[in-house]
């Protein structure tokens, strides 16, 4: 394929971040009150962009390879942890704010539920650029018959969803106490390597949102199937690092000694 693809598709890509950025600016401007609206369409802008960019690293990873799939991504990853504030894109991280006490059960239904719509509307959006076919990598796209990334049975891959986001959650909450230089590079390092390491057995997609707007309903596995992969799997995973980062033995590990006798 050529680079031309290639750049259509970065220049799609860049196009999402733009609008996204552009749209979160307008929102604060016109949902100037405080309470859940603005929130949730802080939330609903983040699932779109994350999900339109990663229907683009589809085509990417499926015409130049897993490696420039993971360097977009890992550019993407630092981009949004610098412009999404408070938004995550993901429901298990307010759910873990559930399990923690920090916010309520319908405030974490609320997000989930605007994520889902975020991630799941821009797809008509994506399919109208496919549909254009800038490129050559995009013929036949807009309409074609989506399969499954899970190539391994849904027990084993709800098992690696759940244990990478494990991981991936661990890092992230070992980061926030430690705080090191260059802890959102890291981060986001760490996160598109299990990406990466995951990628041709689950899919990789560590974020039960990101996978049913990409994936739901795709041939390869039954709705129950997805559900227990990368929602079960993945949530399960997120819950686990609660009490699991606040085990001793895990808290000297990742944090030291020092730092432990500090917190």
């Amino acid at each position: 394929m050529s680079l031309t693809s290639l750049g259509v598709s970065a220049g799609f890509i860049l196009g999402c971040c733009i609008t996204a950025q552009i749209a979160r600016r307008v929102s604060r401007r016109l949902l100037k009150t405080d309470g859940i609206v603005p929130v949730l369409m802080n939330e609903a802008i983040a699932a779109a962009e994350l999900c339109a960019c990663c229907f683009e690293l589809i085509i990417v990873a499926d015409n130049f390879g897993v490696a420039a799939y993971a360097i977009i991504l890992f550019l993407l990853t630092v981009w949004w942890g610098k412009v999404w504030g408070d938004a995550s894109a993901c429901p298990y991280t307010h759910m873990e704010d559930m399990l923690e006490g920090q916010t309520s059960f319908k405030e974490m239904a609320l997000r989930t539920w605007a994520e889902l719509m975020g991630g799941c509307c821009v797809y008509r959006i994506v399919q109208v650029f496919w549909w254009l076919e800038f490129a050559d990598t995009h013929k036949g796209r807009a309409f074609e018959e989506c399969n499954a990334d899970l190539q391994v049975s849904p027990y084993l891959g709800a098992v690696i969803e759940g244990v990478a986001t494990l991981l991936c959650r661990l890092a992230s909450k070992t980061l926030s106490v430690q705080q090191p230089k260059f802890s959102s590079y890291i981060d986001s390092f760490i996160g598109t390597s299990l990406v990466v390491a995951a990628f041709n057995f689950s899919g990789g997609y560590f974020n039960p949102v990101l996978a049913t707007a990409l994936k739901w309903g795709c041939r390869g596995h039954s709705n129950l199937e997805h559900i227990i992969v990368y929602w079960i799997g993945a949530c399960l995973g997120a819950l686990l690092s609660v009490p699991i980062f606040k085990l001793p033995a895990v808290q000297r590990m990742l944090l030291g000694e020092q730092k432990l006798k500090q917190s």
